[in-house]
C-alpha cells in the first residue's frame, strides 16, 4: 500500500522521506490542521493540485477548517488516479479519521472507497462529483447540466452558424457526462450549429493534441466549449495563438469562447477578449460546505431535500441520494469584476 502524500506533492518522494513527512504533519501543530490526537478528526481528498480550481480550493478547505473548527488531517492528492484515490482513502480511514471530504476522479471506481468507509462507519460527503454506486452522506456539488445547457445557450446566442466544439472531460466522471449530454441536448435548439467533439478527459496536453488537429481540418470554427477553464483555458488559448487564431472580443474573425470553473485566470482572459464567458464553480463553498456536512454527518444529523438557509436546494438525484446544489453564475465583461465572485477574492 502506498504511503500517503501530504500536499503539495509534486513528484514521487523515496518511501522513507513520504513517511517522515506523514510523521511531521500528524506530529507538529499547524494552525487549522488536526493531527493524530485529536478525536474527530477529518480526512481531505483531492482529486489533482494541476488545476488553479482545485488549488484555490485547497487552500479554502485550510482557511474554512478553522472557521468551522473542523479538525482536519493535512489534506492528500490523488494526481488524478482513481487507483491512488482509493489507496489515499484506505490510509485516511487506517489513520482513524471519523469523516470524510472526497472529490472523486471516477464516479463509479469511487464506490470501493465508500465501501471501505461504510465498513467503518465513516460518514463522507462528496464534493463536485457525484458517485454512481456507494453511500454518502450528502454530495455538494453545483448543477452540471445547467452547466452544459448555458454554455451551450451562450454560443448559440453569439454564433449564428458554423462549428463549435466542445473540448469534454473525462466521460468516467458524472461531471463530465453531465456537462456533455446537457450541451448536445441543448444544441438540437441551434440547427445552424454544428458540434465537434474532443474528449481530453481533463487533461491540458490532450486538449491541446487534439484542438490543434481539429483547427487544421477545421480552420473555419466559430466556438468552444471547455468544460474546464483550470485544466483547458491555457493551452486552448496558447493553440489558437500559434494558428493565427486568437482574436479579441468585436473582431469578425473572434472564435466564441465559454469555459466552466470561474478561476481567476478566465477573468483575466475575459478582461482581454480572448474569451467571453464562463461559468464560476463555488471553490470556496465546495470548501465550506463539504466541511459543515461532514461535521453535522459525523454529530448524527441526518439531511433531506428542500431550500436551504444559504441559497441553494437540497435535490434527490437518486434513491437515497442527496445533493446540495451549490448557485454557478455565468460571468461575461459585465460582471467579471463582482467582487462576490470567489476569484476576485484571492
Amino acid at each position: 500500500m502506498k504511503a500517503l502524500r501530504a500536499i503539495p506533492a509534486r513528484a514521487p518522494r523515496p518511501r522513507f522521506l513520504q513517511r517522515l513527512i506523514l510523521a511531521i504533519a500528524l506530529a507538529a501543530p499547524a494552525a487549522g490542521i488536526a493531527h493524530a490526537a485529536a478525536a474527530d478528526r477529518i480526512g481531505v481528498n483531492l482529486p489533482m493540485l494541476t488545476s488553479p480550481f482545485w488549488q484555490a480550493y485547497n487552500g479554502y478547505v485550510l482557511q474554512f477548517a478553522k472557521q468551522l473548527e473542523a479538525d482536519i488531517l493535512a489534506p492528500v492528492n490523488s494526481n488524478q488516479d482513481p487507483a491512488q484515490q482509493i489507496t489515499d482513502v484506505s490510509n485516511l480511514l487506517n489513520l482513524g479519521t471519523k469523516g470524510l471530504v472526497v472529490a472523486p476522479l471516477d464516479s463509479a471506481a469511487i464506490s470501493r472507497a465508500l465501501e471501505l468507509a461504510e465498513q467503518k462507519n465513516v460518514p463522507v460527503v462528496a464534493v463536485d462529483v457525484a458517485p454512481t454506486r456507494g453511500k454518502v452522506a450528502i454530495v455538494v456539488r453545483a448543477d452540471n447540466r445547467a452547466y452544459g445547457t448555458k454554455s451551450c445557450q451562450y454560443l448559440g446566442e453569439h454564433v449564428k452558424s458554423g462549428k463549435v466544439v466542445q473540448i469534454m472531460g473525462d466521460l468516467a466522471s458524472v461531471n463530465g457526462r453531465d456537462r456533455a449530454e446537457a450541451f448536445r441536448a441543448c444544441m438540437k435548439d441551434y440547427p445552424a450549429l454544428t458540434v465537434l467533439e474532443i474528449p481530453a478527459g481533463w487533461k491540458s496536453d490532450a486538449a491541446a493534441a487534439a484542438l490543434d488537429s481539429l483547427l487544421s481540418a477545421n480552420p473555419d470554427l466559430k466556438g468552444i466549449y471547455m468544460h474546464a477553464g483550470g485544466v483547458y483555458l491555457a493551452p486552448t488559448l496558447q493553440t489558437l495563438r500559434r494558428k493565427g487564431l486568437l482574436h479579441p472580443a468585436g473582431d469578425a474573425r473572434h472564435i466564441v469562447i465559454v469555459s466552466n470553473d470561474g478561476i481567476a485566470q478566465e477573468y483575466d482572459a475575459i478582461r482581454k477578449g480572448h474569451i467571453d464567458a464562463t461559468l464560476s464553480q463555488p471553490a470556496d463553498l465546495y470548501a465550506k460546505f463539504g466541511l459543515y456536512y461532514v461535521k453535522a454527518a459525523m454529530a448524527g444529523q441526518a439531511f433531506k431535500p428542500g431550500p436551504t438557509d444559504h441559497g441553494s436546494v437540497v435535490v434527490e438525484v437518486l434513491p437515497g441520494v442527496l445533493e446540495d446544489q451549490l448557485p454557478a453564475p455565468l460571468v461575461t465583461r459585465q460582471n467579471v469584476d463582482d467582487q462576490s465572485l470567489w476569484a476576485n477574492q484571492q
